[in-house]
């Protein structure tokens, strides 16, 4: 049994069109939408509607982790538009292009970053969206906990931390434990270019302790110190920033 894991695909549709090849299944633990591309400030839905000059300046003061400064300087930049409407006809021209890009079958969770309430416009047959959920794939099973913590970026998909535990208490025994974002482990957490903590869930490091998959699965992290670490017999793996790599992490068995 051949399975490809993808995360963090921030519009790369042209890969993810290519990451179920030679696989049995696809699985992807989310962040579909690219809102900014940090790497290249004229890519996105930002500097589509405000040009390269303020999304630039939206990154600096993020980076610098000046949120209030930015939630101003944004919420400037937003006066006399219809947010809501504007972000979500970017984003279902965004998921129209992903979603097809998906072979069959695929099984999907949310990121921070995606909008779980547009999912079924999109979402077609062969793909399975997991939440909370478990599926058995080749014999083995998958839990799935999609989006993040409450953080001061305040991206769409960002959940209490009793909320987000509740999903992850609820799979109960697996054997391949699938999240979006990764184990409250520093060296799993800490991005080296942004050079920040991003949070990881201390409800995922438990279960890892509990229930003691063979592997946790997970994104979020861009450029992590450690991409993969053994804790007892679980292997913790970030498949990857799969926006820059265009590569699935690819599961055998």
């Amino acid at each position: 049994m051949r399975v490809h894991v993808v995360s963090d695909v921030h519009g790369n549709s042209a890969d993810l069109a290519r990451a179920g090849d030679g696989a049995d299944a696809l699985v992807c633990l989310g962040d579909l939408i690219l809102f900014i591309d940090y790497a290249d400030h004229s890519r996105g839905i930002f500097p589509d509607l405000f040009g390269v000059a303020n999304t630039t300046r939206s990154v600096e003061l993020r980076t610098a982790r000046r949120f209030d400064e930015h939630r101003d300087f944004v919420n400037a930049l937003w006066a006399g538009k219809d947010k809501r409407d504007e972000i979500e006809k970017a984003v279902r021209k965004q998921y129209a292009e992903l979603f097809a890009a998906f072979p069959t079958p695929t099984y999907a969770t949310y990121g921070n970053v995606d909008i779980p309430r547009l999912w079924p416009e999109f979402a077609r047959e062969g793909t399975t969206v997991l939440d909370g959920d478990r599926v058995e794939i080749g014999g083995l099973v998958f839990g799935f906990v999609g989006g993040g913590l409450q953080t001061p970026m305040r991206t769409p998909y960002e959940i209490d931390d009793e909320t987000y535990a509740a999903k992850v208490a609820a799979l109960g025994d697996v054997d391949v434990l699938c999240s979006h974002i990764p184990p409250l482990v520093p060296d799993l957490c800490y991005d080296t270019v942004a050079r920040r903590f991003e949070r990881g869930s201390e409800a995922l490091l438990e279960a890892v302790h509990r229930v003691r998959p063979r592997y946790a699965l997970f994104g979020h992290v861009h450029q992590p110190l450690a991409r993969r670490m053994r804790i007892g017999a679980t292997e913790c793996v970030n498949v990857g920033h799969f926006a820059s790599r265009g590569k699935p992490w690819v599961l055998t068995w």
